[in-house]
């Protein structure tokens, strides 16, 4: 004797054993997601406790006086000047802030002498790596009365845009100041720039790269 399943006895069946798996896929994914949360948060725990907290200076430490020295001098004239930065610590990594210029050249070649400033401001970033290294932007609009083409030498003020990029070393010493020597490239390159002077490398054609080195030191105020 075959007693006959009608159909919505079976679509029951099928209905009832598909909530069955699905009740149990959603217990495994809710153990699992338990697990999971217990397991980062034991990590998580154990990674905050291996992180060194900020020193005192560290934490104290939000502000900083830079002060670089550009000097340049040959037979037919020179350039000597400093850039004075004011440095915020976004973090004790991340140095950035405004900066101001101001250069004195001169010029003395076959009886002609002459001699004028080289004024202007800008703005800098910095991010110091294992206090060993640094890499940074620092752009600025200097205003210098010497205006140079491939046709005439004149003397016109105008407002001249750098922007070096590069990196170095960088160093504290006592908590107190630190030593930044690096190699800042001018992306910029304007025949005007008061830079130029202090191009040190030169393509195999004769052309100057704009390539600088530069020294400064920061004090923490």
């Amino acid at each position: 004797m075959c007693t006959r399943i009608s159909e919505n006895t079976i679509l029951n069946l099928v209905y009832w054993q598909n909530c069955c798996n699905m009740n149990k896929i959603l217990t495994i994914l809710l153990l699992s997601v338990f697990a999971l949360s217990a397991n980062s948060q034991e990590d998580t725990e154990l990674y905050e406790s291996d992180i060194e907290e900020p020193t005192k200076a560290e934490l104290d430490h939000t502000s900083e006086i830079g002060l670089d020295i550009q000097f340049h001098a040959s037979s037919v004239g020179g350039t000597l000047g400093a850039g004075i930065k004011y440095g915020y610590m976004l973090n004790p990594n991340v140095v950035v802030g405004p900066s101001i210029r101001l250069h004195r050249s001169w010029y003395n070649f076959q009886g002609i002498n002459s001699s004028w400033n080289i004024y202007g401001g800008g703005a800098f970033a910095h991010y110091r790596l294992y206090n060993y290294f640094f890499v940074g932007g620092e752009f600025e609009l200097l205003s210098t009365p010497f205006v140079q083409n491939t046709a005439t030498v004149g003397f016109q003020r105008n407002w001249v845009p750098t922007f070096l990029i590069g990196g170095g070393f960088s160093r504290q010493f006592n908590e107190s100041f630190r030593l930044n020597g690096g190699i800042m490239y001018d992306i910029f390159d304007n025949p005007n720039s008061p830079f130029r002077q202090a191009y040190f490398m030169r393509k195999e054609n004769g052309a100057l790269i704009p390539v600088i080195y530069r020294i400064a030191f920061f004090f923490v105020i």
